[in-house]
């Protein structure tokens, strides 16, 4: 034991000493002998750390940076850590005895340095067991190691008396006890306890003997021997989740590794890779050929000629994605002749029928070609069901040899959809499923897997198995014959009938199972109606005349009746009926959206067969027999009864079915539609100054305003054309002058010019997000006229003269901007740009690349609506059918390598490329890295170098075949291993071709040719060619003859290839996209509003803030930001024209409701009523109906009863008065209408007293409404108005006479008392405080005022005080029509009501000593 405990502590020199307490972070490390290991458990810790942050930024490290720290570090360190490398070159025996090396050990020397060290285990002879897993002692401890058994001897020195030897129960039984061989020590305690054998025996039971554990102590070795020899993974440092983010698992990593597109792979990863011979697969893609032409042909817009050559074309597609592993670009760029029909083409086809003067015609365009290749994934899904229910079926007849399905034989090989050999499998199921547990059971036995049989069986079986399954023999026919006859098919089966009723019957066949005839006649209903329900081909039957007729009905809820408004957008289809499917053709959101409505509980979409109950009778004729008797008319009526009762039910599957089918079809549809919308986006070039260059790219310059608040700054970037953000600032003080006023322009605006005329800018852009943006627009636009700034020079093609215009300003989508520039990529990107700079800087590279800028988006793509409705698709599927335009449109346009695959913004392209995908794309920019970033020719990328340099490969032969071309090198002369084909879209497999054409074009023969090729390479041809000019004698060739010899000898198409090959020769990579697309008007006003055609239109009632008033007009702005007016004409009644003047009425800032009358979507502008009206028609919903689509009686009928249900929920009917100022209020709601109001201003609503009663709400004052009960006397009808109104006391004859002479009249006194010069703004306290004042400045003086009484509108406080020390009381003074009343007294005027208080208050206070008079009763307010 001496041996493994170090007692020496090894002295360093002092200069060590000095480092050490110089540096405390440099701890001296512990030597490992020979090898030289520092056993530094923190600098491991550090190198683990620096390792591991390598690998998760890129998983590279790079070795070198070490040599420089090293090369940095002091001289004194040098010379340390030299010092320690020569002294550690070997392993000392401890080290040794860890790693399990035998050695010899070496004497211990004394020293007066010692120190304690964990013991390590000794070797034994014999490896610790179970046996020992319960002992305390940790260390392995043999028979002859007594003395090292001993606790604490092996510590014989000055540490003796600080260890305190404690013998603990388990040692003193165990010491010196020589162990029993095979007798665990659990036993051998358990002896020394003095148990008996019985005893022993319960303990075992009780606790074990210690083995019970043995085979997870066997598994954890074997973990730990396979963990040392196990190299460090990734998977062993990071989450699954950080692997999977980054593709870094090993699914990824054979999708990099495999030779396979990879799109393509991730496609086919839920489906069984296809092992099929050439034979089977002739079969399969011929099978499959005709499986999708029937899919897409119908909605093919051709002839019917050309059905046979379209069938070819899918066929022959079929092949290049099944056997080549060719995707969609490579084959429509490359395999284009395949895809085209031409009547030269005839002469395989003499029987089409095809005119011979008929043009040539595409036959799959490139989305179809995306269908195909999703119908393909289909078919796979579709076959491998089929497979599966054809071994299942083979199971069945294993068990059963004799057994043989027609059902099942007949109508495999007729499936064409997954939904149908779904059914055979469920029929299979329902048909055999005693037979299908029998496999199961042999399986297991043959696997020693058996478990406890499962005898169960369902109720069918038990049905089957009784004496009611003759019952349903007796019957007379299967379903299968059944759906036979309803087919047409084949002879039609006889039904015969029992010689017995079926009551009859049932009772001969009663059982212990069934002991009734009506338990046997209810058990055979039941099976029969089951086996018709679950029989293949009455389904689908049943299933092709449902889809032929086939109507949709939505009926509302109770909650869409309650929640569905006019003014609602499922309002469109709340009572709509029968609709077919030809009805929604063109739709496909609107019955997404009914399906959505479903789901929140508003509607019900009941897809059902339209003539059902004809269908039935139809279908009855095939059930029933012919005979006439009292049996055979029982036995007709029991099968109507069942088929009845089948048909119900499958009525309802199938419609679960077709209601599902038809969902996924409209969100293919609508999905189709978002991506061509997306792909004209992406299909259009950077902006093009005039005169330069089609495809270049221009320098630009992009400001904003934001939101455009009062104070914002204006913020600006510079672009280069390389994507150079070169220069930034802000603008505060960019307001135009006005030379007429003197007032000079913004400072600001002379900095703007300066960086205009400093920067050369092609282009402006401009974008924000409100309305100010157009403001900011036009200002620049007068900036440039006013300062004459001008774009880049071009050369005018009339007159050849250089010229320049003004520099042009346009405005930019910012649908990409909007999400990037508060995005963590944008601050990573720009961390020190404010948020809208980078804003502008999106705005920029927009218009220099707006391809780069939607791909930058990845799957944020999804946030960007491309049609109406977009949300109703799932983002999965929208997302695929985006990135599948985006795909077609990089690899029309092409991807330049080199400077694109160490570029972080432009390589986000590489993804999208023919054959790559994001790990196969890494794989191809870290090749190229290795490769030194050297890239001479295309085929450097699959290691093929003509210098012989060692190349490591970036892909595979086949995924090379797929990107190749849409990956281009720049051409440059002066090398002599630069191909110029590499510069074009020529696939390198039409190299040899393109080269044939340029020496027939230039005349060279043979000898020419080589002596050419000797010289300078296979390009050298080409490159003559180019550096002679001589381009254009390309197009002298006749390609039709090329075409036709190549198809001779070597059988391919080649005549689009022959065109593409000229085109490029000419023109390599020419810009073939749209120009840039700048903005409609109705663009730019979705974006600076954020309003659409839908939520904003003419005849819209809609809330309008006043900005000013004016006598003749009145100026608004929308809650868009819109500006809009008011004409004279649009005032509301009472309001201009001789009336009330607007500022009299309208307070700035104030918001009312408005209806717009016109809208200007290129101006921004608006012209709104304020008629009321107008505003109280509802706007009209025109939808375009045929009769009887329409349940206008459901419609009518629910309005009937939310009326009803409103008079119920207010108390009172919901009625409606021919008058301008009546409102359908409560007396809540006739407030808040009239709080915008000018005091007297008034509101006729209904009466909750009844339909003999109205209510008259007028304001009093600020905050003070007055409600008056009105009753009605001389009624026609119930709803009509009364030919007398009656206020209290007083009459009128109509609802104008008692406005004016009752309300208005009111009204008028109430101003009079308000503007007195008694009376007091304040309340009854600020009031009483106010005489109090006055009379302790005057006390004896008498003094009054007014003031309102708050509580009661209508009636005011007479406040007075009889000097100082007189007692302060108060009168109640009440308005009435003309008049004020007090104390019963009317008075017409104030100083009437003054005088007459004076007198009442005078003889008052002589009778009753000074105190007032009591307060007279207030009536309540009319409600």
């Amino acid at each position: 034991m001496n041996a493994l405990i170090d007692t020496h502590a090894e002295l360093g020199s002092d200069e060590e000493d000095e480092d050490f307490d110089d540096e405390m972070d440099d701890r001296p490390k512990k030597i490992n002998g020979v090898n030289g290991i520092e056993d530094s458990s923190e600098e491991e810790e550090e190198d683990d750390e620096e390792a591991l942050k390598a690998e998760g930024d890129g998983f590279i490290q790079d070795d070198d940076e070490e040599e420089d720290e090293v090369e940095d570090r002091g001289t004194r360190k040098k010379k340390k850590k030299r010092k320690n490398r020569e002294v550690e070159e070997a392993l000392d025996e401890e080290d040794l005895d860890l790693i399990g090396v035998d050695y010899e050990p070496r004497e211990a020397t004394q020293s007066k340095y010692k120190r304690l060290k964990r013991g390590h285990k000794e070797r034994a002879t014999k490896a610790r067991g179970v046996d020992e897993i319960f002992s305390d002692d940790d260390d392995l401890i043999d028979d002859g190691d007594d003395e090292r058994r001993r606790p604490g001897a092996q510590f014989d020195n000055e540490f003796a008396d600080f260890i305190e030897e404690d013998q603990f129960e388990d040692d003193i039984e165990d010491d010196r006890e020589v162990g029993q061989p095979g007798i665990s020590l659990i036993t051998s305690g358990l002896q020394a306890a003095g148990l008996d054998e019985g005893a022993e025996e319960d303990y075992r039971a009780a606790f074990g003997d210690g083995t019970d554990y043995n085979w997870a102590l066997e598994l954890q070795d074997a973990d730990d021997a396979v963990g040392e020899e196990k190299e460090l993974e990734l998977k062993d440092v990071f989450e699954p989740a950080q692997l999977a983010e980054r593709m870094l698992t090993d699914e990824d990593n054979i999708i990099r590794e495999v030779d396979i597109p990879e799109r393509v792979q991730l496609a086919r990863m839920p489906f069984q890779e296809l092992n099929l011979t050439p034979e089977e697969m002739e079969t399969r893609l011929n099978e499959e050929a005709i499986w999708i032409t029937k899919l897409i042909w119908p909605k093919k817009p051709l002839p019917a000629y050309f059905e046979r050559p379209f069938r070819k074309a899918v066929r022959k597609v079929l092949e290049f994605l099944n056997i080549e592993d060719y995707e969609v670009p490579f084959i429509f760029n490359h395999r284009k002749d395949y895809l085209i029909h031409a009547p030269s083409d005839l002469q395989d086809d003499p029987d089409n029928g095809m005119p011979m003067d008929a043009r040539p015609e595409r036959l799959l365009n490139q989305s179809e070609l995306w269908e195909v290749f999703d119908l393909d994934l289909k078919f796979r899904a579709f076959t491998e069901k089929r497979d599966a229910l054809q071994k299942n079926y083979d199971n069945v007849k294993s068990v059963a040899p004799g057994l043989t399905d027609t059902v099942v034989e007949d109508l495999i090989h007729k499936a064409v959809t997954i939904e149908e050999i779904q059914e055979l499998q469920d029929y299979l199921y329902f048909q055999y499923s005693t037979e299908m547990n029998e496999f199961r059971q042999e399986i297991s036995e043959h696997n020693g897997t058996q478990k406890r049989a499962n005898n169960a069986r369902t109720f069918y079986d038990k049905i089957r198995a009784g004496k009611a399954n003759s019952f349903v023999h007796a019957i007379g026919i299967t379903p299968d014959d059944f759906a036979k006859n309803a087919e047409g098919a084949g002879r039609g089966q006889y039904v015969e009938d029992p010689i017995e009723k079926p009551e009859e019957l049932a009772e001969k066949l009663i059982d212990t199972e069934h002991g009734t005839s009506f338990q046997i006649l209810r058990a055979a209903k039941l099976l029969y109606i089951q086996q018709l329900q679950m029989s293949p081909r009455l389904r689908r039957f049943v299933r092709g005349s449902f889809y032929q007729n086939a109507t949709i009905d939505c009926i509302r809820t109770d909650k869409g009746m309650r929640s569905i408004t006019d003014d609602h957008p499922y309002y469109e289809f709340k009572y709509l009926r029968r609709q077919t499917f030809l009805d929604l053709h063109g739709r496909p959101d609107l019955f997404l959206k009914m399906l959505k409505a479903e789901e929140e509980n508003l509607i019900n979409v009941r897809i059902r067969m339209d003539g059902y109950d004809e269908f039935k009778r139809k279908l009855y004729n095939h059930i029933v027999s012919d005979n006439i008797s009292e049996v055979a008319d029982a036995w007709n009526a029991l099968r109507r009864e069942v088929l009845d009762a089948a048909l119900d039910k499958l009525q309802g599957v199938i419609a679960a079915g077709v209601k599902e089918t038809l969902r996924a079809r409209c969100e293919e549809e609508l999905a189709s539609r978002a991506r061509e919308n997306y792909y004209n986006k992406l299909d259009q070039a950077p902006y093009k100054p005039r005169g330069a260059d089609v495809g270049s790219t221009p320098n630009v310059i992009t400001l904003t305003n934001g939101n455009g608040l009062r104070g914002d700054a204006i913020l600006w970037a510079y672009v280069e054309n390389d994507g150079r953000v070169l220069e930034t600032g802000k603008l505060s003080e960019m307001r135009l002058g006005n030379a007429e006023r003197n007032i000079p322009d913004g400072k600001d605006i002379e900095i703007l010019v300066e960086v205009l005329r400093r920067r050369h800018p092609d282009v402006i852009g401009i974008s924000g997000f409100s309305t100010e943006t157009r403001k900011l627009y036009k200002d620049l636009q007068e900036i440039i006229t006013q300062y004459d700034l001008k774009g880049p020079m071009y050369e005018d093609q009339d007159d050849g003269m250089e010229k320049s215009d003004p520099l042009e300003v346009i405005m930019v989508n910012d649908e990409v901007a909007r999400l990037f520039y508060n995005s963590p990529r944008a601050a990573a990107e720009f961390p020190k740009l404010p948020p809208l700079t980078r804003y502008c800087v999106a705005l920029g590279r927009y218009l220099q690349n707006p391809l780069a800028e939607y791909a930058s988006l990845g799957k944020d793509i999804v946030s960007i609506p491309f049609v109406q409705n977009q949300t109703l698709i799932p983002q999965d599927k929208l997302l695929d059918r985006l990135e599948n335009a985006m795909v077609d449109m990089v690899n029309l346009v092409g991807i330049n390598l080199p400077e694109t695959y160490d570029d972080k913004y432009l390589s986000k392209l590489l993804p999208y490329v023919c054959g790559l995908g994001p790990r196969k794309a890494d794989r191809l920019i870290k090749a190229i890295q290795v490769n030194g970033d050297q890239l001479d020719s295309r085929f450097d990328l699959i290691g093929v170098s003509e210098d012989n340099r060692d190349l490591k490969a970036a892909m595979g032969p086949k995924v090379f075949q797929n990107c190749a071309s849409f990956l281009w090198l720049t051409f440059d002369p002066t090398e002599e291993s630069s191909d110029y084909l590499d510069n074009t879209r020529v696939h390198p497999e039409d190299y040899d071709l393109a080269r044939k054409m340029v020496a027939d074009a230039m005349n060279m023969d043979e000898e020419d040719i080589k002596a050419e090729v000797d010289d300078g390479g296979p390009s050298a041809v080409i490159r003559r060619m180019v550096r002679d000019e001589q381009t254009e004698l390309i197009h002298d060739l006749i390609l039709e003859d090329y075409a036709s010899e190549i198809e001779k000898k070597l059988g391919n198409r080649k005549r689009a290839t022959l065109e593409t090959i000229r085109a490029e020769l000419s023109e390599p990579y020419e810009e073939i996209r749209q120009l840039f697309a700048l903005m409609s008007s109705d663009e730019v006003f979705t974006m600076l509003t954020g309003e659409t055609k839908e939520s904003l239109n003419e005849g819209m009632v809609i809330p309008v803030q006043i900005k000013r008033t004016f006598p003749d007009h009145i100026e608004v702005r929308l809650e868009c930001g819109i500006e809009g007016g008011v004409s004279e004409s649009e005032f509301p009644e009472g309001v201009g024209n001789g009336g009330q003047e607007p500022r009299h009425v309208f307070q700035t800032h104030q918001t009312v409701q408005a209806k717009i009358l016109y809208l200007n979507r290129k101006a921004l502008t608006a012209q709104v009523s304020l008629r009321e009206d107008l505003i109280r028609q509802p706007p009209r919903r025109d939808f375009d109906r045929i009769p009887g689509e329409w349940d206008e009686q459901q419609e009518a009928a629910d309005k009937k009863a939310a009326e009803r249900q409103k008079e119920v929920a207010t108390g009172r009917p919901n009625r409606v008065v021919n008058h301008p100022l009546f409102f359908s209020f409560n007396s809540a709601q006739a407030e808040e209408y009239l709080g915008s109001k000018e005091p007297g201003e008034v509101v006729i609503r209904p009466s909750s007293k009844g339909l003999d009663h109205l209510a008259v709400t007028w304001k009093v004052a600020d905050n003070s409404y007055q409600h008056i009960d009105v009753l009605e006397l001389g009624k026609e009808t119930e709803y009509s108005l009364g030919k007398q109104l009656r206020v209290g006391k007083h009459t009128y004859s109509d609802l104008d006479e008692l406005i004016v002479n009752h309300v208005e009249a009111m009204s008028k006194k109430v101003t009079e008392m308000m503007k007195d010069e008694r009376f007091q703004t304040g309340g009854k306290e600020s009031t009483e405080q106010w005489l109090k004042t006055y009379c302790e400045a005057n006390p004896s003086r008498f003094m009054y005022a007014f003031c309102a009484m708050p509580k009661y509108p209508g009636y005011f406080y007479l406040c007075y005080r009889a000097g100082y020390k007189g007692i302060p009381g108060a009168w109640y003074v009440k308005v009435i029509p003309n008049a004020f009343e007090l104390d019963k007294h009317a008075y017409p005027d104030m100083t009437a009501l003054k005088n007459g208080f004076k007198l009442l208050f005078g003889s008052k206070n002589a009778a009753g000593g000074g105190r007032p008079p009591p307060v007279q009763a207030i009536a309540s307010r009319p409600r």
